[in-house]
């Protein structure tokens, strides 16, 4: 039996990658020994979330952080491939892009690796 691959949503994404993220020491426990996946949805989300003014890094020390990760962790790399419209429809608007992310980890056979307790799609893997 081949072993679960997870698909890491944004906020997941960021723990892992930020030291002093809040969460950074439950994502790596949670991490280790896991199938990783990103998308070019998790890859832009942590740029654009890390580069705000919460975490305020520059637009290279993003990069170099995301590329350090993708070159010492390898994790898989998926397209967005899947449409707007397949899958479960999100139950409301601030939820549209993690259900689209739990929708294409779906599809892909993979599990959608979530902070979010109250992400109650039936592919979320809370991670904690």
């Amino acid at each position: 039996m081949s072993q679960t691959t997870y698909l890491l949503d944004v906020s997941t994404l960021v723990a892992l990658l930020w030291r002093s993220h809040a969460s950074n020491g439950k994502a790596m426990a949670w991490a280790t020994g896991k199938n990783l996946a990103v998308c070019p949805v998790t890859e832009l989300g942590f740029i654009r979330v890390v580069t705000s003014p919460a975490f305020n890094a520059t637009m290279a020390q993003a990069r170099e952080t995301l590329k350090d990760f993708i070159e010492k962790e390898a994790p898989e790399f998926i397209h967005a491939d899947a449409r707007a419209l397949d899958g479960i429809a999100a139950p409301t608007s601030s939820k549209t892009t993690d259900w689209y992310l739990a929708n294409l980890a779906g599809a892909h056979g993979m599990r959608w690796a979530t902070l979010d307790k109250k992400a109650n799609h039936p592919n979320a893997e809370l991670v904690n």
